[in-house]
């Protein structure tokens, strides 16, 4: 087993202090959005040395990413895949750690955003590595050739928008929205769309309203302006039109303000979690939480964004269909392990939870968690101490601090502290029922 060194990624819309606040740290002072924690080739956790003096987190850039350690994960999960990983995980993936664990905590709306399918990812990357495009390119719109499943568990009260509304629901709402635009010319624009999301076919409906928005031009960007005005000088409660004021206020002319009316917008309360497959427009407005995924950083943008948008190559992506909520319940194992399985064969995480009026001072030592492990796992502990006891040996894994399980030290115990503990462990979804 081996403790992490793991990058902070500072992207702006990041808050200023709850991933210090829930780590037990100082706050670095600028935006904190991302802490990665895995293999990822862009940013790949480093293994602590032998001595284990090293912080359990590193800036993005700066000394602490470049003191002495034991190298990154991803070399030493090269050096021997088979221990690492597991026989059945490098038949399924290849060599290489299969999910990324983040914890993301957002102040401001990320960018509204879709990932591809995995043909779509192989194709897209294929093409744009032949035809020269350099990967660090603002144009490029394929990272790697990987697919981007993912998942998030909230930590706080995280508000988001995922997937299509049913199209007679989101009609209403441009309905609503043409009424309070009466008189104004961006009520042209409104009533255009909500005129598209009546047709018969709910997916060509759905295609054509997103298509008419991503248009953009001076009407949509008239459109965006005048329906925030509009809203906020009105007397709405309604969560939809409230949020197209909010993003407004960010994005002022940006077509995803409007492409949100489109979309569900959803609240998880802490311990909810939400799993996002290909295809699936969303966006993260605020919040703190757990986010795993498969190990890409494939993201095709529609707005909410100054980056690059490629419009054709987003629809040929995008999934045109209303689905139900893809929220992820807790299934409790055998074990009584809690683990929240999303159907994605590259992750589930598993909630480690013993609290300390269980394993304070004088009570008898609560039973160790067995830690869910199909392959290679990694342990990130928010709360309190554990101890991973494997054949091999143990590890204490403490407040903000991570931990990697290679496939050939399991099984793992998770003994807590005395003053309890709040960890979670990821691992692959092989051997799940992914129906």
């Amino acid at each position: 087993m081996h403790l992490l060194l793991n990058t902070l990624r500072p992207y702006a819309w990041g808050s200023t202090t709850a991933i210090a606040e829930l780590l037990g740290r100082e706050p670095s002072g600028g935006p904190e959005a991302e802490l990665w924690i895995g293999a990822h080739p862009d940013s790949p956790s480093r293994v602590v040395g032998e001595a284990g003096e090293q912080e359990a987190e590193a800036p993005a850039e700066g000394p602490g990413a470049e003191r002495e350690d034991g190298g990154g994960l991803d070399e030493l999960i090269a050096r021997d895949p088979e221990a690492a990983l597991g026989a059945e995980s490098i038949a399924a993936f290849g060599p290489r750690l299969p999910f990324l664990l983040k914890v993301l905590a957002a102040d401001h709306a990320l960018s509204l955003q879709v990932h591809p399918t995995l043909e779509q990812a192989q194709a897209g990357f294929a093409a744009e590595e032949s035809a020269g495009v350099d990967r660090g390119a603002p144009h490029r719109n394929y990272k790697d050739d990987n697919h981007k499943p993912e998942m998030i568990f909230a930590l706080s009260r995280f508000e988001a928008l995922c997937g299509f509304r049913a199209t007679a629901d989101a009609a209403a709402r441009f309905e609503v929205l043409t009424a309070l635009l009466a008189g104004h010319e961006a009520a042209e624009v409104t009533e255009q769309v909500a005129e598209l999301l009546r047709g018969p076919d709910e997916g060509e409906a759905l295609r054509e309203a997103f298509a008419r928005l991503m248009a953009g031009g001076s009407q949509v960007r008239t459109a965006v302006q005048a329906a925030a005005a509009a809203i906020e000088a009105s007397a709405t409660d309604d969560a939809g039109l409230l949020t197209v004021a909010a993003l407004a206020r960010e994005y002022p002319e940006d077509p995803g303000v409007l492409v949100s009316l489109l979309l569900n917008r959803v609240t998880l309360e802490p311990g909810e979690a939400l799993a996002l497959d290909a295809g699936n427009v969303h966006a993260y407005l605020s919040g703190l939480g757990i986010e795993v995924m498969a190990s890409s950083d494939n993201v095709l943008r529609g707005g909410l964004t100054p980056k690059h948008v490629d419009v054709a190559e987003l629809l040929e992506t995008v999934d045109f269909s209303s689905l139900p909520l893809p929220t992820v319940e807790a299934d409790e194992s055998a074990l009584g392990q809690e683990l929240y399985r999303p159907g994605f064969a590259e992750f589930q995480l598993q909630r480690i939870h013993v609290p300390a009026s269980e394993a304070g001072m004088g009570a008898p030592s609560p039973e160790p968690v067995p830690v869910a492990q199909a392959g290679a796992a990694v342990v990130l502990v928010v709360d309190g101490s554990l101890t991973l006891d494997t054949p091999k040996g143990d590890l204490v894994v403490s407040r903000g601090q991570a931990a990697f399980v290679p496939d050939i030290e399991a099984p793992a115990l998770a003994h807590a502290g005395d003053g309890g503990v709040l960890a979670f462990a990821v691992t692959t979804g092989l051997g799940t029922d992914l129906a």
